[in-house]
């Protein structure tokens, strides 16, 4: 425990099931068994799709403003409806709440950081990756719906703990970002089973989900092996699925498609299936899954399919490097910091011929699996420890406190900015309550 006890809140949008949520989760935890108070703040918590810890009892979690702003506008503007909801998360922190926080950790979304500097708390912005890098600009529409959004990017985001990426996106920050590495919890992946072949994603379509079946397919259609051996080999694609959102429900459908196109059976398990998948079934579709499902996956794989290109960190990889199973990802974002290739796994392009070929090089015996699976367990226990994690986290809200200067004041366009957003805000918390 720190000579010093912090009171820390997190905000954070939507505290489901994935790598970000799980990021914020450990950080709690590991701050609280470090004797720190700590609250997180968040807009939805389903208490049937989220981490154990948010709903056991070990963190305080409240949630604001959940049926006052949709998720989406006619199943559009996610961005600008993801902004408002945060915006009056944070009205409800500063106008409802009495607590005085020594940080504020602010997770994903920058927006709110000029109105929680009000609080009189240090902020900390961690950013996974620039929101501006996750969307493509396909026509002048889109061009024009984003630029308010990028810019108001650029203008809140003071405080970044992420990779090199960040220097390319927002290069008029001239304030170097400190990397701040995740962390996994290494007690719960030591367990030894059998083999598969698995793809771990949430259901959408960034993630890339259909160059796993694509390259899987390849093995069988350019005989990388035997009619017998692929008879025998199955796929498990397993990722958040949350069936409040269009896109995790309907490309669900579309990778289903896709595998049938390709003649391979498929069949899916859902939270509340009680059905096993048939013997000739080559694909399976895990719907979101517990801990004790993640474990045995990772058991029990011969190799681990990381499809997402330019990924900006990716925590899976890790999980599984320290599970002992080699990675097969795309040569490119997070995994090319985290995958060493030819060593804990195989980093390739983003086509299913170079994915089926490093997975025919595993089942073939040119990869030795133990060998990369014992050097990927090392990288990761050295690299990647929750216990690095939570120290460093400490290390750096500790200086944050400690630090004699004021938060920079808000200058230029982001005055009005502020002005406008806060009138806003503060007429949509009026009639919320």
């Amino acid at each position: 425990m720190s000579s010093k006890t912090l009171r820390v809140a997190f905000v954070h949008p939507d505290l489901g099931i994935g790598g970000a949520e799980r990021l914020v989760v450990d950080a709690a935890t590991g701050l609280k068994a470090k004797g720190h108070n700590v609250v997180i703040y968040t807009s939805h918590h389903d208490r049937g799709h989220c981490f154990e810890e948010t709903k056991d009892g070990s963190l305080e979690i409240r949630v604001r403003g959940n049926s006052i702003i949709p998720r989406t506008l006619f199943g559009s503007f996610y961005i600008v409806c993801a902004i408002l909801r945060q915006l009056h998360l944070t009205a409800s922190l500063i106008l409802r709440d009495n607590d005085q926080f020594d940080v504020i950790f602010v997770d994903q979304l920058s927006a709110s950081i000029p109105f929680l500097r009000f609080t009189g708390a240090k902020i900390l912005f961690y950013c996974h990756f620039p929101d501006k890098l996750l969307t493509k600009r396909e026509s002048i529409l889109k061009k024009l719906y984003r630029y308010p959004v990028d810019l108001l990017e650029g203008l809140t985001t003071g405080y970044i703990f992420t990779s090199n990426v960040f220097r390319e996106s927002f290069p008029n920050i001239r304030k170097a970002p400190q990397v701040l590495y995740p962390g996994i919890h290494f007690e719960a992946y030591d367990k030894k089973v059998d083999v598969t072949i698995l793809s771990i994603n949430r259901f959408e379509r960034k993630k890339n989900i259909v160059l796993a079946i694509r390259a899987f397919a390849r093995l069988r259609d350019d005989v990388m092996v035997s009619e017998e051996q692929f008879l025998n080999m199955r796929l498990v694609i397993a990722g958040g699925y949350d069936n409040r959102v269009p896109e995790n429900v309907d490309h669900h459908k579309e990778l289903d498609r896709v595998a049938s196109r390709l003649e391979l059976e498929t069949f899916t398990i859902m939270p509340s299936s009680a059905t096993y998948p048939p013997e000739s079934a080559q694909i399976i579709f895990l719907c979101s899954f517990n801990e004790a499902q993640r474990t045995y996956l990772l058991s029990k794989s011969l190799c681990l399919l990381y499809t997402p290109s330019n990924e900006h960190f990716g925590i899976v990889p890790i999980e599984a490097m320290y599970a002992c199973l080699p990675v097969i990802a795309c040569n490119s974002g997070g995994p090319r910091e985290t995958v060493r290739n030819g060593i804990t796994g195989v980093l390739c392009s983003p086509t299913p011929l170079e994915f089926s070929e490093a997975i025919a090089d595993f089942i073939s015996g040119v990869h030795d699996r133990k060998v990369m699976g014992d050097s990927g367990r090392e990288h990761a226990q050295k690299n990647f420890s929750l216990t690095t994690f939570v120290n460093s986290l400490e290390l750096i809200l500790m200086n944050l406190v400690q630090d004699p200067l004021r938060s920079r004041p808000l200058q230029g366009p982001l005055i009005w900015f502020s002005t406008a957003i806060t009138l806003f805000v503060l007429l949509i918390y009026q009639y919320s309550y």
